[in-house]
């Protein structure tokens, strides 16, 4: 069974920065793509940043050049450092992956319970 767990939400002013981290456990053979999502209160869930095994990445728009996501395969882990935090940041944050249980399958996708972030204004 595979769980990804998600830390590092919180409440921050704008302006400031968070790091979020999603730590997948079980019995894990590979991780492909590794992605953040968010979802604002009455807005469709979003991608946020991906990023590819071999190290590509994807941000949305307004995010661009303010969060870097990256990922510590030996650890099976994603990060999302988000600086320059707005106002408009603010929704609950998904970590989502891909994941291969065994050599020879198709991944399967899995989510993570979400973290809340808060940026005051």
């Amino acid at each position: 069974q595979v769980q990804l767990v998600e830390s590092g939400g919180g409440l921050v002013q704008a302006g400031g920065s968070l790091q979020l981290s999603c730590a997948a456990s079980g019995s894990i053979f590979s991780i492909n793509t590794m992605n953040w999502y968010r979802q604002a209160p009455r807005k469709q869930r979003e991608l946020v940043a991906r990023i590819d095994t071999d190290g590509s990445t994807y941000y949305l728009d307004s995010v661009k050049g303010r969060f870097t996501i990256s990922r510590d395969n030996a650890k099976n882990t994603v990060y999302l450092q988000m600086n320059s935090l707005k106002p408009e940041d603010t929704a609950v944050y998904y970590c989502n992956a891909d994941i291969k249980l065994f050599i020879g399958v198709r991944p399967s996708n899995y989510w993570g319970q979400g973290t809340q972030v808060t940026v005051s204004s």
